[in-house]
């Protein structure tokens, strides 16, 4: 396999949210974009990440006694930091494939915000860029 570092396999156009966007149009973002997981950046620093679950959790139960429109209204009260993960783990681009996916799987996450010395996200690499890593290593081996 040639390449072994982040920034090779990173996605460098990054979605991102805002802290205090509403956390409905987070979710209709994620929905709209195909994604799981966006990073939360202030002034070009991640300083969270939301998820697909985040939302999940953040919305009522069934057995809510709560009618519709209470239920809207207090879901368009909800910021994205109100329901994001503040301890984000972060790598750098320079850092290693196999550190990367040592990480996603020693902490159980699907995604690290990759940054830059300055902290400055530049990109970020999720469980299935390590599968895409896999299977081209699986091809390349496969015709050698």
């Amino acid at each position: 396999m040639r390449h072994f570092l982040v920034k090779d396999w990173m996605i460098k156009d990054v979605i991102t949210v805002a802290p205090k966007s509403p956390m409905l149009e987070a979710h209709k973002l994620m929905r709209e974009k195909r994604i799981r997981r966006m990073p939360v950046v202030k002034k070009g620093k991640v300083v969270g990440i939301i998820t697909r679950s985040d939302v999940r959790q953040a919305e009522p139960s069934d057995a809510t006694s709560l009618n519709v429109w209470e239920i809207n209204y207090l879901l368009s009260r909800l910021r994205v930091s109100d329901i994001m993960t503040k301890d984000v783990l972060t790598i750098g681009p320079e850092d290693s494939i196999k550190m990367a996916a040592s990480m996603l799987h020693d902490n159980q996450i699907g995604a690290l915000p990759v940054v830059d010395h300055d902290g400055k996200l530049v990109g970020i690499l999720t469980e299935s860029d390590i599968f895409k890593i896999l299977i081209n290593w699986l091809s390349e081996e496969a015709d050698a």
